[in-house]
């Protein structure tokens, strides 16, 4: 069964702000030193799909600058745009109706935009054996990392650790863990975190919307009657922006009968906020991670970013902070508070300065 490759890349990076912002959120950002994470998460996965079977699904508005950044590497026709933001639930959702009513069918692998992959060879043989798992069961398969730390940040998945197939049984997946809980979770060897992959077959996945998820379901029927008519555009825009916001996990993964898991070590991070610049990139003598024209005096463990050329970042005596520069903003904030950044997003939009987001 032909594999097709989908990126999910709606999200608004806030935590990344001022780096992020509405017309050019995380995914367009190159935050690894390679290139913009949108063309990575293209590249990684054309070892699994070829490159003509890759669909990113993005916000509207940005749709025609993701057409830009993967021009020669991607479809212009396999951008999708969203009309309304309703989360991974209608995201999977179009996709997977796109490839039933244009192809037939065949094997979704679904990806985050933005997560950082070390080993892309790993990561690819796992991608490959998930794929092979849910066209031979056809059942729904995820992709959970192996743990390196008790993480309070990522959600985990409770697995068969005893099970010698390569593709193990699902138990349950929980939420973001205390730090007691977690530790007892990568202590137990039966946790994994969840990574946000997916592999299954289109037609398998419509028919969990259906079972589980019958309003998403009947909005999407409508979109797909649509889809390769005059009016395909209008019923989209229509629609689409009435499908109950809810993700794929709480939507289906949770609800599901039967869930399989491959194990993950490749070398995964979500880059969630600037603080997890420092399990990507390299630190100086005194564990700076230094991403700017900087001079760095009596400075310990701080992140310094910026956008912009021929602008010096310079510090001293500080410690534990994150300095993110572009030409209209400046952010400094406590390392360990990194991942409220996206708090500005309410506090500009009440202040009257929407115009920095």
């Amino acid at each position: 069964m032909k594999v097709y490759g989908v990126i999910m890349a709606g999200g608004g990076g806030t935590r990344f702000w001022p780096v992020s912002r509405n017309d050019k959120p995380k995914q367009f950002l190159n935050l690894s030193g390679k290139n913009a994470m949108v063309v990575e998460a293209a590249l990684r996965l054309a070892r699994v799909a070829d490159k003509d079977d890759i669909f990113v699904v993005t916000n509207k508005k940005t749709a025609q600058a993701t057409m830009d950044l993967t021009k020669g590497i991607l479809k212009d026709d396999h951008i999708l745009g969203e009309p309304a933001a309703r989360n991974t639930a209608a995201c999977i959702g179009y996709a997977a109706m796109e490839i039933v009513k244009k192809y037939e069918d065949g094997i979704m692998v679904i990806v985050p935009s933005d997560p950082f992959i070390k080993d892309e060879e790993k990561f690819a043989l796992v991608l490959s054996k998930a794929v092979y798992a849910a066209e031979e069961t056809d059942k729904l398969v995820t992709v959970g990392i192996k743990p390196t730390f008790p993480s309070t940040g990522y959600g985990y998945i409770k697995y068969n650790a005893d099970d010698d197939n390569v593709a193990k049984e699902v138990y349950e997946f929980v939420e973001k863990p205390d730090l007691e809980t977690a530790s007892d979770y990568v202590e137990s060897g039966e946790y994994a975190w969840n990574s946000g992959m997916f592999i299954w077959k289109a037609s398998t996945i419509l028919k969990y919307f259906e079972k589980l998820l019958p309003d998403i379901y009947s909005c999407l029927l409508k979109i797909g009657d649509a889809m390769g008519t005059e009016n395909e555009k209008q019923v989209l825009e229509e629609i689409y922006p009435q499908i109950p916001k809810i993700s794929i996990d709480y939507g289906i993964m949770e609800r599901a009968d039967s869930v399989l898991m491959l194990e993950g070590d490749f070398g995964w991070n979500d880059v969630g906020s600037f603080d997890a610049f420092d399990q990507i990139h390299k630190k100086d003598d005194n564990g700076n991670v230094v991403l700017a024209t900087a001079a760095v005096l009596e400075s310990e463990d701080n992140v310094l970013y910026s956008t912009q050329d021929g602008h010096l970042i310079a510090t001293l005596g500080i410690k534990d902070l994150v300095v993110a520069h572009t030409p209209d903003v400046t952010l400094i904030c406590a390392k360990d508070k990194a991942q409220d950044i996206k708090l500005f997003t309410e506090k500009l939009t009440s202040d009257g300065l929407e115009k920095y987001l």
